[in-house]
């Protein structure tokens, strides 16, 4: 049995009803809520796999409430559904993070495809966030003595900024080490390292 929690906001009922029942059907446990505001207050203090939100809401509307469940938490993955789909919507839902648009009238059968797909995205995100995690934990510079608490340092002011920086050395002295050292306190440690060997290049 599945332990994956989705919500569904929608201020249709029968939409409510229909994506709940068919969602329970294959194992998952189903929250419902027809405010925006109201979701918001239940992403905080649930932890929510998947949402399917509505664009049209009374109140907060559902690009501003997609914006504001992707700032509370990053990896919920959010599916935006809509009686009156546009291009433009669909665009900045996909921009602001959402995983997929659905239109009305729903499949129901194109619904449990979304989720599965949807919480099978989760899943890998978390799995190459653990993974990242436990490649950073290995890449340590190791020594007290004079040159390494340089180094250390040196790294440490280069890391934040976006300038180039250039690593000198004999070969097996560390340079890939304080490279990968500088990606990881860099503000792009959350994008690929890219190692190439210059020798080998034509």
């Amino acid at each position: 049995m599945s332990e994956e929690k989705i919500l569904i906001i929608d201020d249709e009922s029968g939409i409510r009803s229909s994506l709940k029942g068919i969602l329970e059907d294959e194992g998952y446990i189903v929250k419902t809520t027809e405010s925006g505001e109201r979701e918001l207050n239940m992403v905080r203090s649930e932890n929510f796999d998947l949402v399917f939100l509505d664009i049209w809401l009374p109140e907060l509307n559902g690009i501003d409430v997609l914006e504001k469940i992707k700032q509370i938490e990053e990896n919920v993955q959010v599916v935006m559904i809509t009686g009156h789909g546009s291009v433009e919507a669909a665009v900045e839902s996909t921009k602001l993070g959402a995983f997929n648009f659905l239109e009305k009238p729903l499949s129901l059968e194109k619904v449990v495809l979304t989720a599965k797909n949807a919480l099978k995205q989760k899943n890998l995100e978390e799995e190459n966030i653990l993974l990242r995690e436990k490649i950073r934990s290995q890449i340590q510079l190791i020594g007290q003595c004079p040159a390494i608490k340089k180094i250390k340092e040196q790294i440490k002011t280069a890391a934040p900024t976006t300038g180039r920086v250039l690593i000198q050395g004999e070969n097996g002295t560390g340079k890939e080490l304080v490279a990968r050292l500088i990606h990881q306190k860099s503000q792009r440690k959350n994008k690929r390292f890219i190692q190439i060997n210059a020798a080998a290049i034509p």
